[in-house]
């Protein structure tokens, strides 16, 4: 699904008119048309409530003024209150005034005073309908509408409210909160979700939202190629969930290594490995420092260890490349995960680098496989390649040389750039992780909690990546990212409902794997 901005709505309104025939006029009438349908689903019997329509001077008021009028034609009798003088409103919103008008006139609000006076007896009101802004504001609030937004709260204390769009006061465009705004407890948006709807803080201020085509056909937005930003949903990762073959064998569905955990740090390569097995993989390798190998090994029956020589602090060696044993171990293996619980020696940093650009097999680079990298990312071939790096911001700002604040600014810009300019598949950690291609795409992960900041979450994540990549390796890269990071997500979701957020560990989200999976048999088509 893509996320939009403001200007990349109006942009897709605008070619559903000329190159489908659509009449912006029958846009407006089916978005009104919508938010009728969803407060019928929502507040139903309408007849039980008592409805206010909040209306501004531009589209999205137009939009209001459908949804009045319709609500009239129900035989309801909402109270519509329009904030501009009705000679200033243009176009298709002009039209629908007048339509309005025909059933009965819209009461004209334009000064604070006016707003006291025609609200004095709404106040047990059940239902408000924000269509006031919707998408188009740029910069906070000032004069009137501030003051209205700022008193809709006491205004309708007993209301629900649903926002026509966006709620107004947020900007489409970011997640970021400019000024004042309504907060609403739905909001029923069109077509496509903008960027306000997906990205916090702002996110968190619409309620439930909810997306009604109201005439875009989806060519419109699939062949856009300036439109890069989207939003993973269930059902495009319910493959995950299809039933396996009867005439299989654990060959079939990859062998994974994992070069990963030192001496102090065994928990982080267990857990990776057994994340791929959770994931599905027929095998899982971890190649580790000889000293660190038993403690690994008595993590899991299931995962299959190697000694690798190591330095005097415990972490892997040059030795392991040197000597031919990597090589050995390389052989017959699928993808390769690098980095979780490896340390910060400089021979283990010069260790990784040398192996990533030594095998052509698909690599997952995490953790400290990813400070190997800090300040000489140039130094990562990934000519015909696949990498995929995962990230949380700090790693990422030691990667880019910018600050963790900058990172969190500008999380899709830098994602996006970052992985077109080394050509590398980009997992940014975080909420709303974010899966960022070579060719310039970005999807928003959904699924995910507060809970899942915790110790070892980054390396369940690495681990099912890997496994995924292992099995999935004729599916599209971006797919097979997308759809880890959703199913990393919902089972931290599930271990999240069961154990709590508070005491979530990243145990719970690799045990949790196996009721992902059957949640996501309930998406498929």
């Amino acid at each position: 699904m893509r996320i939009l901005t403001a200007a990349e709505m109006a942009r897709i309104d605008r070619l559903t008119t000329e190159r489908a025939g659509v009449p912006s006029l029958d846009l407006m009438e089916n978005a009104g048309r919508s938010v009728v349908e969803f407060l019928a689903e929502e507040y139903g019997p309408l007849s039980r409530q008592k409805i206010v329509v909040v209306c501004g001077k531009g589209n999205n008021g137009g939009d209001g003024m459908v949804v009045a009028r319709r609500l009239r034609q129900q035989g309801l009798a909402p109270r519509v209150l329009l904030l501009a003088d009705p000679k200033s409103l243009k176009g298709d919103a002009a039209v629908n005034y007048q339509r309005l008008a025909e059933l009965a006139p819209p009461q004209v609000v334009e000064e604070l005073s006016a707003w006291t006076r025609a609200t004095a007896d709404l106040g047990d009101s059940t239902l408000l309908v924000d269509a006031l802004l919707g998408t188009g504001l740029a910069k906070p609030l000032q004069g009137f509408l501030l003051e209205v937004v700022r008193s809709l709260t006491s205004t309708f204390p007993q209301a629900r409210v649903v926002a026509v769009d966006l709620p107004s006061g947020l900007s489409a465009d970011t997640g970021e909160v400019i000024g004042e705004f309504v907060r609403a407890d739905a909001s029923v948006t069109f077509t496509a979700p903008k960027r306000a709807h997906v990205f916090p803080p702002a996110c968190e201020h619409v309620g439930k939202w909810v997306v009604r085509n109201i005439g875009t056909p989806p060519e419109v937005l699939e062949t856009d190629p300036s439109l890069f930003l989207n939003l993973t949903e269930r059902e495009e990762v319910s493959w995950l969930a299809q039933p396996r073959r009867r005439d299989t064998h654990k060959g079939t569905y990859g062998h994974v290594l994992v070069l990963a955990g030192s001496v102090g740090k065994t928990g982080a390569a267990a857990m990776c490995a057994r994340s791929a097995l959770r994931s599905g993989v027929g095998l899982a390798t971890v190649g580790t420092a000889q000293s660190a190998l038993p403690i690994i090994a008595s993590y899991s029956m299931e995962v299959m260890t190697e000694p690798l020589p190591e330095t005097n602090s415990g972490t892997i060696s040059l030795q392991a490349i040197e000597s031919g044993m990597l090589d050995r171990l390389v052989e017959g293996k699928d993808v390769l995960a690098i980095g979780p619980g490896l340390g910060l020696v400089p021979e283990t940093a010069k260790f990784i680098r040398t192996a990533v650009n030594r095998y052509p097999l698909p690599v997952v680079l995490d953790a400290d496989g990813l400070n190997a990298y800090a300040g000489c990312i140039g130094t990562l071939e990934t000519v015909g390649r696949v990498r995929v790096l995962t990230p949380h911001p700090g790693e990422m700002a030691r990667l880019t040389g910018l600050k963790t604040s900058e990172i969190l600014a500008h999380r899709v810009e830098v994602a996006r750039e970052f992985a077109r300019q080394q050509r590398v598949h980009l997992i940014l950690k975080g909420y709303r992780t974010l899966i960022a291609s070579p060719e310039g795409s970005v999807w928003v992960n959904p699924t995910g909690n507060p809970g899942m900041a915790t110790g070892g979450s980054g390396d369940v994540l690495t681990g099912i990546v890997a496994g995924l990549l292992a099995q999935y390796a004729l599916r599209p890269v971006r797919e097979v990212l997308a759809a880890a990071a959703y199913l990393h997500g919902l089972a931290g979701d599930l271990a999240g409902r069961e154990k709590g957020e508070a005491s979530l560990i990243a145990g719970d989200i690799m045990e949790s794997l196996p009721a992902a999976f059957r949640a996501l048999e309930g998406a498929q088509g």
